[in-house]
């Protein structure tokens, strides 16, 4: 991948998974194992992937202007993605609410909170998805 730079159209979440030893039932609680709140969204997840892989990425999407946003931004970044192009968008950072059982099944709630603001790049977005010309 060396000397390519690849961007990345997607969303940016927070996710909040909940382990617990059941999946619960509409009306059910259940008690959970374990909690991490940790960066998620398709396309920050495949971002990331080619950061690792030892790629160059620029993602392009939007986060909130709230502190789950603030944290995307910093957990994304430091992963080596370059965020200089992400949107922030007055309000809600994407969120994702996941319930993991024992067996590794889950469930999940997506609320896109600024991921739906995004819906057209601008000019400076087409060029960072250009890159330079020669």
């Amino acid at each position: 991948m060396r000397g390519v730079r690849i961007a990345v159209v997607g969303s940016a979440n927070m996710d909040l998974v909940a382990m617990a030893p059941s999946l619960p039932r509409p009306g059910e609680t259940v008690l959970g194992t374990d909690f991490v709140m940790v960066s998620g969204g398709k396309g920050a997840n495949q971002a990331v992937a080619v950061s690792r892989a030892g790629g160059s990425c620029v993602l392009l999407g939007a986060i909130g202007s709230d502190s789950f946003g603030v944290t995307l931004k910093a957990r994304i970044g430091g992963a080596g993605v370059d965020v200089s192009h992400l949107r922030v968008v007055y309000g809600a950072s994407g969120v994702a609410l996941v319930v993991v059982n024992a067996a590794g099944d889950n469930t999940i709630v997506v609320t896109p909170g600024a991921n739906g603001a995004f819906t057209a790049l601008t000019g400076p977005e087409l060029d960072a998805v250009r890159g330079p010309t020669s």
